[in-house]
């Protein structure tokens, strides 16, 4: 993966993430805008994360709602990782 800068919340960001899902708030805008400050981070990095959040999630006992925000989290980066592949492979053809 050389020439992919990635960027990765540190431990204080996903805590305040995870305090606003606990609060009942939307953190998805908060995490975007963290990932998105001049940096760019690959899809299967973010689908990791999000894997790990919804495991540590699940130990924690979060309630139904915020693992079912996180879960839509995850469906839209493999929509993005679809639609990027999608896009590579007509480029490919052309």
């Amino acid at each position: 993966m050389s020439g992919v800068k990635r960027n990765v919340l540190n431990v204080k960001q996903k805590l305040e993430i995870l305090q606003k899902l606990d609060n009942g708030e939307s953190a998805r805008t908060d995490a975007e805008d963290v990932l998105n400050e001049g940096n760019t981070i690959s899809h299967s990095a973010a689908l990791q994360s999000v894997v790990t959040l919804l495991d540590y999630m699940g130990q924690r006992g979060f309630d139904y709602g915020d693992i079912t925000a996180v879960r839509k989290i995850s469906t839209d980066i493999r929509q993005g990782m679809n639609e990027q592949q999608k896009h590579r492979r007509i480029i490919d053809f052309f």
